[in-house]
């Protein structure tokens, strides 16, 4: 008898349902799991078998084969042990076969009870659109399942439950869909930060629009201190970048139990170690990097020299285009990474060039040599290049509160709203994501601000991406003062932001 009992897999962070295909027939005992398994899901043979055990139940003996199919796609991971084991027990008539709309997994330990597993909402989301109307789930996994919504989640503790459940001897009651509660503003606030006004008004025109920025100053200015503070004014989440975000995390398996959905936006900070696989994601079957991790939030790249020249020009195609694709042997998948790329560097190796202490050792060809680590085209994809001085006395000794991030907050949401309402309809959420159409015909000046910008082009050698980058700040600029049209006072803040001399200067 053949009996198939449905369940899902993974391909990078998308899910997609697999068919688990139980027989039992005679011979030799023996239990044979095919369909592209890896070493885990050839293990569940050693788990099932115990399981199987422990709960009372009768392990056949016969010759068992066990095919996932679709064959041609690899099977990874642990959650492929419940399913198989419904299909030994449904094939040898000890429970009823769960119906189609039914889907399962799962990790059993020896004991028969449900361990976690991971991707379980990208998995959840493919099991709705595939027409899946019952999802069984360990308990831990059952909250992230419901935010997937058309679904019924049952938690399982344990397998004596879930059999007595598709018995009908006693159910297991549904989990409540999970919604997340209320918050308030916590974490570091931009109150906290004396002086640096025009750095604090770069990263807020940063925040409204989405735009990558980089920070350059000596040691203590407070590059790294400010930055840190930025996730503190970003626009919240919609539902649809919550969930984008959660499915990557979820994969990684970043998720909590009892917050299953992420809330905020990610800030994902990696020691500049990081190899150009951690960053961008891979591995001999791929797996999301930080640059995924970061995904709808902010990437914040410190001492930005310091990283090695393969990790920093990964970064490239993924800050063009939204997404990185890793081809490896075992196959190709396609991750998404649309963050806003947060970087701080010092102006030179020891840190001290332009500081009022004069103290700084470096010649100017090493200056030359340390800013050359970081290459033209990455630069070029920066929108706001921000000078960070240091502190004066008087700043740090000032009685009067500096502006908090909830003010500032409050600005962003204003001209995010205006942007959402400009791009409704389109796949583009802020202004750093403008198509050149876009540009074209969200991003017009009147004469003066034509000549402007010809000057500008002219004088500093623009690229044709600087050209763009500069009207898509100036939008973000106008958009913040609740402008319609981008005046020769917003142009001119966005080009004094795109002075790239700093770096060597």
């Amino acid at each position: 008898m053949v009996v198939t009992i449905t369940s899902l897999g993974l391909q990078g962070v998308a899910g997609y349902p697999v068919a688990a295909e139980c027989a039992l027939s005679g011979g030799l005992p023996a239990f044979d799991v095919v369909g592209l398994p890896d070493a885990a899901v050839k293990e569940a043979r050693e788990r099932v078998r115990a399981a199987v055990r422990s709960c009372g139940a009768r392990f056949p003996v016969s010759r068992i084969t066990v095919n996932l199919a679709p064959a041609a796609l690899r099977k990874e991971g642990t959650l492929y042990d419940l399913p198989i084991l419904l299909g030994i027990l449904a094939a040898q008539g000890d429970v009823p076969p769960p119906p189609e709309t039914a889907a399962f997994l799962g990790e059993l330990s020896l004991t028969g009870a449900l361990r976690p597993v991971t991707g379980t909402l990208p998995m959840a989301m493919a099991a709705a659109r595939a027409g899946v109307r019952e999802l069984y789930v360990p308990e831990e996994n059952a909250a992230e399942a419901t935010l997937a919504g058309d679904l019924t989640v049952y938690p399982v503790p344990d397998l004596g439950q879930l059999l007595a459940h598709l018995r009908g001897e006693r159910p297991i009651a549904p989990a409540p869909a999970w919604e997340p509660e209320e918050e308030g503003l916590t974490g570091p606030d931009f109150a906290e930060v004396m002086g640096q006004e025009l750095v604090k008004r770069a990263l807020e025109v940063a925040a409204a629009g989405g735009h990558n920025i980089l920070l350059i100053g000596s040691p203590g200015a407070g590059k790294s201190m400010m930055a840190r503070r930025l996730p503190s004014i970003l626009p919240d989440m919609t539902r649809r970048e919550a969930l984008e975000a959660t499915e990557v995390w979820s994969v990684a398996g970043m998720t909590d139990r009892r917050h299953p959905l992420l809330t905020r936006r990610p800030f994902r900070s990696p020691h500049h170690t990081v190899s150009a696989v951690a960053l961008a994601g891979g591995g001999s079957f791929p797996r999301p990097g930080e640059i995924s991790l970061a995904h709808n939030g902010v990437l914040f790249l410190d001492e930005l020299p310091e990283f090695s020249r393969e990790a920093l020009e990964v970064l490239r195609q993924p800050l063009e285009d939204g997404e990185v694709t890793i081809t490896r042997a075992a196959g190709s998948v396609c991750l998404p990474s649309r963050f806003m790329m947060v970087c701080a560097m010092n102006p030179c190796r020891c840190g001290w060039r332009g500081h009022p202490s004069g103290r700084c050792t470096c010649t100017d060809a090493a200056v030359e040599k340390y800013a050359s680590r970081i290459s033209g085209p990455l630069l070029d994809r920066m929108d706001l290049y921000v000078e960070v001085p240091s502190v004066e006395f008087e700043a740090m000794r000032r009685r009067e509160k500096p502006e908090s991030s909830q003010a500032v907050k409050a600005r962003v949401d204003k001209a995010r709203a205006r942007q959402a309402e400009r791009f409704r309809g389109t796949a583009v959420s802020c202004n750093a994501r403008m198509t050149p159409a876009m540009v074209g015909e969200h991003c017009r000046l009147d004469e003066a601000g034509e000549r402007l910008l010809q000057g500008a082009f002219q004088r500093m050698g623009l690229t044709a991406r600087s050209h763009d980058r500069i009207l898509r700040v100036a939008r973000t600029i106008a958009d913040l003062e609740g402008a319609q049209a981008i005046a020769v006072s917003h142009l001119a803040e966005a080009v004094q932001y795109r002075n790239a001399d700093i770096v060597r200067k």
